[in-house]
């Protein structure tokens, strides 16, 4: 089984370590490479990829749109975020998400309860948010969304019954998609603290999120080797279709 990881940047990613471990446990002898990828060579990559008889890829920042052109299909849960994070390299090239599953069963975890019924907001509006964002529309949790662009921010609204934040009320939990760094406003900031459970996508020196808010913020571990996974089973189940 041969895997890679595409994006830019790639170099902080755990996830060469997850799969070679999957494999491992799985008996399956395969490798697992990084590749540094800009959108402009997204589709060249892929293809190359292909014709190197790699099984798959995962897809990661800023790729995770551009990739899904590249598929002929996509699984449900790739439409309804309108990305991919992982892609089987078939008789045809099938694309799926599996980020919204990972934070949602990460984030289900650290609760330890279903996020059904939970109030949960969601910082930021790209892929990992969407993702995200149709897991909690289908779980039947109460999302709110805050993002720099309001008009993205109004565009998910509709799209996954979502409402804007900060709110009068503050989400029971939340999860973080921004990139490090992004400077938060003083009512989101003052929102944040009343939160119970704040998660963060971001892991190891790029979890700044807890030190810029003076409080607890779980890193995405978790929420990585949960996504992890869920894409290790989907080329498992599909390795028998792999040419």
């Amino acid at each position: 089984m041969k895997l890679a990881l595409i994006g830019d940047p790639v170099e902080h990613s755990l996830s060469p370590r997850l799969h070679e471990r999957f494999m491992r446990e799985a008996g399956i002898d395969g490798s697992y490479v990084t590749i540094r990828v800009s959108i402009e060579s997204c589709a060249r990559t892929i293809a190359r990829l292909r014709e190197d008889g790699f099984t798959g890829c995962n897809v990661t920042y800023p790729l995770k749109e551009e990739a899904a052109r590249s598929c002929v299909r996509l699984t449900q849960e790739a439409e309804l975020a309108g990305c991919v994070n992982t892609m089987l390299f078939g008789p045809e090239v099938l694309g799926t998400n599996t980020d919204g599953l990972g934070a949602r069963l990460a984030l289900e975890a650290i609760l330890d309860e279903s996020v059904s019924l939970k109030r949960v907001g969601v910082l930021g509006t790209g892929a990992t948010a969407r993702a995200l964002l149709a897991q909690l529309q289908e779980n039947d949790a109460y999302a709110f969304v805050w993002g720099r662009d309001a008009g993205k921010v109004a565009t998910l609204c509709e799209r996954y019954e979502a409402g804007a934040w900060p709110h009068a009320r503050a989400p029971e939990a939340v999860v973080n998609t921004l990139p490090p760094g992004i400077e938060l406003p003083g009512d989101l900031r003052r929102s944040l603290r009343h939160v119970d459970v704040i998660m963060d996508a971001n892991y190891g020196d790029r979890a700044v999120l807890g030190k810029a808010l003076g409080r607890e913020v779980i890193p995405g571990d978790a929420m990585l080797e949960a996504q992890a996974r869920a894409s290790f089973d989907f080329w498992l189940a599909h390795t028998e279709h792999v040419a």
